[in-house]
C-alpha cells in the first residue's frame, strides 16, 4: 500500500472518522484548514511525541471599552508595524476592521440595528483572551509551535516551528489567530512582551493592559470549537487520571 494511503488511513483512524471516508471527504472534514500532504505528514509525525501542555496563566491581558472606540484603527496599524514591520491591518492581532460596519454578529435583519458604523455606532475591538488551560490554539498545534512567552506567560507562536497548517486558526473560538500569506506563518497576540503597542497607540484609552482574568465564558465565540484531535493521554494523565491513586 502506498505511503500516502497509509498516512490517510492512520489519520482517519486517529480522528475516529467513518471507515468509508474518502481522501476528498477527509480533507473536507479537516474543518476548512488548508492542509496539504506534507502538512499531514508533519502532523502525523507530531503524534509520536508527548504534546506540550500549557498550564501557566498569562500575567496580563488587553481589554477593550467599545464605548470609547472611535474606529480610527491606529491599534491595528501599531500592531503590524511593531510585529511585522509593515502597515497591514489584516495581520493585526487586535481586530477592529472586521467589526467596523456591523459588529461581531454581522448584519442584522428586522428591527435590530446591530452594532458598528451601520448599527448603534458601537465599535467592538476583539482582543486575545490569553486562554487558560486547555489552550485551544496550542492544543490543536501538532508541532507544539504555540508556547508561553517567558516574560509575560502569554501564548505566542514560535515562527521557527510553525509549518503554516492553519489548524490554530480553526481551533480558536474567537478567531484571534492571524496568518501571513507571505511568510506562511501563523501569529497571535503575545502582549508585545508586556508593553502592548495597541494600548499605547489608542488616542481614546479604549484599550487597557490589565492583570489577567479568565474571560473565556464571558465573550461569545465567533465560530464552533474544533474537536480536539491530539492524544493528550500521556501528557495529561498525572492531573486528569480517572483512577484514584492508592495511598
Amino acid at each position: 500500500m502506498p505511503d500516502e494511503a497509509k498516512l490517510f488511513e492512520h489519520i482517519i483512524e486517529h480522528l475516529e472518522l467513518p471507515s468509508e471516508t474518502t481522501r476528498r471527504g477527509f480533507l473536507m472534514t479537516t474543518v476548512g484548514a488548508a492542509v496539504s500532504l506534507p502538512v499531514l505528514k508533519a502532523w502525523a509525525a507530531g503524534q509520536a511525541k508527548d504534546p506540550i501542555v500549557i498550564l501557566d496563566n498569562a500575567e496580563g491581558m488587553i481589554v477593550s471599552d467599545a464605548t470609547r472606540c472611535v474606529g480610527c484603527k491606529r491599534c491595528e496599524l501599531a500592531c503590524t508595524e511593531f510585529n511585522d514591520g509593515r502597515a497591514q491591518p489584516s495581520l493585526a492581532r487586535i481586530k477592529v476592521s472586521r467589526n467596523y460596519n456591523f459588529g461581531p454578529r454581522g448584519q442584522q435583519a428586522g428591527t435590530s440595528r446591530g452594532m458598528g458604523e451601520f448599527g448603534n455606532l458601537r465599535l467592538v475591538q476583539d482582543t486575545c483572551l490569553q486562554c487558560p488551560h486547555p489552550v485551544p490554539c496550542a492544543s490543536a498545534c501538532a508541532q507544539d509551535a504555540i508556547i508561553t512567552d517567558p516574560k509575560t506567560k502569554a501564548r505566542v507562536v514560535n515562527a521557527a516551528t510553525c509549518i503554516g497548517c492553519r489548524m490554530c486558526l480553526r481551533a480558536c473560538p474567537w478567531e484571534m489567530i492571524t496568518f501571513d500569506d507571505v511568510s506562511s506563518k501563523a501569529a497571535k497576540c503575545f502582549l508585545c512582551s508586556g508593553k502592548p503597542e495597541c494600548v499605547a497607540a489608542c488616542p481614546t484609552a479604549a484599550l487597557r493592559y490589565v492583570a489577567w482574568r479568565d474571560l473565556t465564558r464571558a465573550v461569545p465565540a465567533r465560530q464552533p470549537v474544533m474537536p480536539l484531535t491530539r492524544d493528550f493521554g500521556s501528557a495529561c494523565g498525572a492531573c486528569h487520571s480517572t483512577r484514584r491513586k492508592s495511598s
